[in-house]
């Protein structure tokens, strides 16, 4: 059981990380037209279901990955519909 805790942080950790490199380049470029406004609404919502499943299973991999990867999302939607 422990072992397969420690694979969901080490996966959570990637994809959570693999947001930032995206966010930061978008907070300092302020230019998204790249970006897909239906990719990050559907990543914002698809990223809340997993938090809430994370929450429902009370699977703290899950959870941390998933609010980490969230704020990140709505960073980026939010800079999406600022920046148009």
């Amino acid at each position: 059981m422990l072992e397969t805790q420690y694979l969901g942080y080490a996966a959570g950790i990637l994809t959570t990380l693999a947001f930032l490199p995206q966010a930061f380049r978008i907070i300092r470029t302020r230019q998204t037209r790249d970006i897909s406004l239906l990719w990050a609404l559907a990543m914002n919502t698809g990223i809340i279901l997993w938090l809430l499943y994370g929450i429902a299973k009370n699977d703290l991999p899950m959870i941390g990955a998933n609010s980490v990867s969230l704020v990140l999302l709505m960073i980026i939607l939010y800079c999406k519909i600022r920046y148009k």
